[in-house]
C-alpha cells in the first residue's frame, strides 16, 4: 500500500460530523437514487419493476437480490454497513440478523435480539493511529529515499570520474607495456644467441665424449671377438654371436657374417673400424651377460611358525577367511609364475649419465640471462597492472549502466547483503547478485536464484525483484525467488516463504520504494456516509 493510499484512507476516516441521508436499510449512498419512495422500483439488473412497498418486505422479487438490501430473503443479496466513524463495508445478506455482529455499527442485527456494541469510533481511532504511523514512516522513508538519490548521483559522478582517470591510466599502461615489450625482446635476442652458443658447445663436447667412448668400446669388442688373438676378427668368430644375425630369422650363416665384415672373411683393427657400425647396435658383450642363478625352492619358502596351525582348529576357520586365503594362494601362484624383468638402464640413458650434466653458463651469458629476466619481470608486472585497470573499468562500467531505478535510488543496495535467520535456515539476499539458503547449524549453501530482472507490474516495475536459475530441486525445476519491496525506514528482509515448490518469496523493506506523500489538510472534516 503506497503512502498516498495511507493518507486517503486517513482522510476518509477522520471526519467527525455527519449528515444523514434517508434511504432503505442496507442501501449505500452511491445507490440511493435507485430507491425513491413512492415510485416503482426497478431491479438493478433491469429484469423487472415492482411497487416500492415490496422493497425490504423479506421476500425476494429480483433475481439479483437488489429489492432486499436490508433482509436475508435473497441468497445473492448484499447488505451495506454504514459504519459511521470507521470504513463502510458490504456483507452477504445471509448474515443479517443471524445473531452475530458483523457491522461495527450493529446495523446488521437490528431484529435478532443480539447484544451488540457500536465499536466503529474506537476502530476508526485505532485505524487512524495506525495509518498515521504508517504515513509518518512513509514520509521519513521518502526523505531517506531523497538522500539515497543524492548519494547515488554523487556516487555516479565519482564513478564516471574514476572511469575517466582509469582510461587515462590505461593509455599510459598500454604505452608502457609496448615499450617494455620492445625492451624485453631486445634483451632476449642476445640472451637467446648466448644460450644457443652455450648449448652448441655442450653438444660438441658430448659428441667428442661419445666418439671417444665409441672407440674404446670398438677396441673392447674387437678383442672379445678375436677369440684366437691373431689380430683379426673372422666371419667364423662372428657366428658365435647369434644376436648379430642381420635379418634375425634364427639362421645366422657364414655369408651373413661375411656381409657384416664388408664381404670379406676377416678384418684387422683398421678394417674393423669401417664395419663397426654394422655390429655395435646388436652386439652383446660376453662380459655383460649375467649368469642365471637358480634359487632352491626350499629357500624361497618362508618358514611357518610352529603355532600357526594351532591358531584356528581346521573346522573353526571362518568361511570368509578361507576364501581370502584361497585368493591369497592364487595371487601367490600368479606371483610365482611372473618373473619381473631385471632393472637395467638403457644404454642411451647410461651414456647421458656418463656424459654428465650441462655445465653452468659462463658469467657473460648469465649476465645476459639476468638482464633479460629483469625485463621480463618488468613487462609481466606492467601487463598485470593493465589487466587490473581493465577489470576495474569493466566493473565500473557495469555498475554505472545498471538499472538502479528511475533516480538510481536502489544503487546503495549494490554489493550489499542482508540476512534473515529462521529456526532452520539463514537466508541471504544480495541485491542484484543472488539469494542463498544455508542450514543454521552447518551444511552447504543452496543457491535460490541469481539476479534476473525487475518484475513488478507495469505501473510500478521496481516493486518486485526476480532471481532465477538457482540450484535445481530434486526431480524438479531450478529454484527461483521473488522479492516484494515495501516502504520503510530500514533496509531489512522481514520474511521468507515457499508458496510453491522451489519458488521462494521474500518481503524486503527499503526506503528506496517510498513514494512522495500527499499533504492533505487533516483538519478538514469530510461528511461521513450515513
Amino acid at each position: 500500500m503506497t503512502c498516498q493510499h495511507f493518507v486517503l484512507l486517513l482522510l476518509l476516516s477522520v471526519g467527525v460530523s455527519a449528515v444523514e441521508v434517508q434511504r432503505p436499510r442496507g442501501v449505500p449512498l452511491s445507490k440511493r437514487e435507485f430507491y425513491e419512495e413512492g415510485k416503482p422500483f426497478t431491479c438493478l439488473d433491469g429484469s423487472r419493476s415492482i411497487s416500492f412497498d415490496r422493497v425490504n418486505d423479506d421476500y425476494c422479487d429480483c433475481q439479483d437480490g437488489s429489492d432486499e438490501p436490508g433482509t436475508a430473503a435473497c441468497p445473492n443479496g448484499s447488505f451495506h454497513c454504514t459504519n459511521a466513524g470507521f470504513r463502510p463495508a458490504f456483507i452477504p445478506s445471509s448474515r443479517i440478523n443471524d445473531g452475530i455482529c458483523d457491522c461495527c455499527d450493529t446495523t446488521d442485527e437490528y431484529n435478532s435480539g443480539a447484544t451488540c456494541q457500536n465499536t466503529c469510533r474506537e476502530m476508526g481511532r485505532k485505524e487512524r493511529e495506525s495509518l498515521q504511523k504508517m504515513a509518518e514512516i512513509a514520509k521519513e522513508g521518502f526523505l531517506l529515499k531523497q538522500q539515497l538519490i543524492q548519494e547515488a548521483k554523487r556516487g555516479l559522478e565519482d564513478k564516471k570520474g574514476k572511469i575517466s582517470d582509469l582510461q587515462l591510466n590505461k593509455k599510459e599502461l598500454e604505452d608502457k607495456v609496448e615499450a617494455l615489450r620492445t625492451v624485453k625482446e631486445t634483451a632476449e635476442q642476445p640472451e637467446k644467441e648466448a644460450k644457443e652458443r652455450h648449448l652448441k658447445a655442450w653438444e660438441d663436447q658430448k659428441a667428442v665424449i661419445r666418439m671417444e667412448k665409441d672407440k674404446v668400446k670398438m677396441t673392447e669388442v674387437f678383442l672379445e671377438l678375436d677369440d684366437d688373438a691373431d689380430g683379426f676378427v673372422s666371419a667364423a668368430e662372428l657366428l658365435t654371436h647369434s644376436e648379430l644375425d642381420p635379418d634375425s630369422d634364427g639362421s645366422f650363416t657364414e655369408a651373413d657374417a661375411q656381409g657384416l665384415l664388408g664381404g670379406v672373411d676377416k678384418v684387422d683393427t683398421i678394417a674393423f673400424e669401417a664395419v663397426w657400425n654394422n655390429l655395435k647396435e646388436k652386439y652383446i658383450s660376453e662380459a655383460k651377460v649375467p649368469a642365471p642363478v637358480e634359487t632352491p625352492q626350499e629357500e624361497m619358502r618362508e618358514p611357518v611358525p610352529d603355532n600357526d596351525s594351532e591358531q584356528y582348529p581346521e573346522d573353526d576357520i571362518p568361511e570368509e577367511e578361507e576364501e581370502d586365503d584361497e585368493e591369497e594362494e592364487d595371487d601367490d601362484a600368479d606371483d610365482a609364475d611372473y618373473k619381473s624383468p631385471p632393472t637395467m638402464q638403457t644404454q642411451e640413458k647410461k651414456d647421458e649419465d656418463d656424459e654428465g650434466t650441462m655445465p653452468p653458463y659462463d658469467q657473460e651469458t648469465q649476465n645476459l640471462i639476468d638482464a633479460a629476466q629483469k625485463t621480463r619481470d618488468q613487462f609481466d608486472e606492467a601487463e598485470r597492472a593493465l589487466r587490473e585497470v581493465d577489470d576495474q573499468i569493466g566493473n565500473l562500467d557495469k555498475e554505472v549502466s545498471f538499472d538502479f531505478g528511475p533516480d538510481a535510488e536502489f544503487a546503495y543496495l549494490y554489493s550489499q547483503c542482508y540476512d534473515l535467520t529462521t529456526s532452520e535456515y539463514i537466508y541471504r539476499l544480495c541485491p542484484f547478485n543472488r539469494v542463498t539458503q544455508k542450514p543454521k547449524y552447518g551444511g552447504s549453501e543452496t543457491n535460490l536464484g541469481t539476479w534476473g530482472k525487475w518484475a513488478g507490474p507495469e505501473s510500478n516495475i521496481y516493486a518486485v525483484m526476480k532471481y532465477e536459475h538457482g540450484t535445481g530441486c530434486w526431480q524438479g525445476p531450478n529454484r527461483s525467488t521473488t522479492i516484494k519491496l515495501t516502504c520503510g525506514k530500514e533496509t531489512v528482509v522481514t520474511s521468507t516463504s515457499e508458496p510453491s515448490r522451489c519458488e521462494y518469496l521474500m518481503e524486503f523493506i527499503t526506503p528506496a520504494v517510498c513514494q512522495e506523500p500527499l499533504n492533505p489538510d487533516l483538519e478538514h472534516n469530510p461528511h461521513e456516509e450515513l
